[in-house]
């Protein structure tokens, strides 16, 4: 004898089927999220390199060259902008603390909310130098196989950003401040 599985079905009605905005798929949601901000920042520190390209010239501190007072001259930076404050290795390691910070936000209901509006700033932030990239690599020093990475990758921003920006509406059916 087997027994209906909820009231709908024991009435004969088709069962409900699951929202993309109901919990389990919110959790799941921001699982995946997680662990792509996890792998991402893992490969900050493992592979610094990946990133040289997309952090903007102009927000790249100019230090002197070891040994000499002669400033280094990073590409895309001709004068010392206000907003180099940082070299070019220490905002692809603080972005890849970000990165790593949100992956743990993203995945505690409780904190999920913040963490993907942060999420979304900096995703939309990280157009700039996703821009900049693909621009320097159809300048002088551009290669055919720069052009191809960074036409991906720019507009592979626009679903990070929407799916971070999902995030922050809690899932229907679920309580404010409920655990779940």
């Amino acid at each position: 004898m087997s027994y209906p599985r909820s009231a709908a079905a024991a009435q004969g009605l088709p069962a409900p089927s699951p929202s993309i905005h109901s919990p389990a798929l919110q959790h799941l949601s921001a699982a995946a999220m997680g662990v792509l901000l996890l792998a991402s920042a893992g490969k900050h520190f493992r592979d610094p390199g990946f990133y040289r390209d997309v952090v903007p010239g102009y927000l790249c501190r100019q230090d002197p060259v070891p040994g000499t007072t002669q400033l280094s001259t990073a590409p895309g930076a001709a004068a010392q902008h206000p907003w180099a404050v940082l070299s070019r290795d220490e905002w692809i390691a603080v972005s890849g603390l970000l990165e790593l910070a949100a992956a743990v936000g993203i995945l505690l209901p409780a904190t999920r909310k913040l963490t993907a509006a942060a999420l979304t700033a900096m995703f939309t932030a990280f157009l700039a130098g996703h821009v900049d990239a693909l621009v320097g690599a159809y300048g002088p020093h551009g290669t055919p196989r720069r052009r191809r990475i960074h036409a991906v990758r720019l507009p592979l921003q626009a679903p990070l950003i929407l799916w971070a920006w999902t995030l922050r509406k809690p899932a229907l059916g679920s309580k404010p401040g409920a655990r779940v």
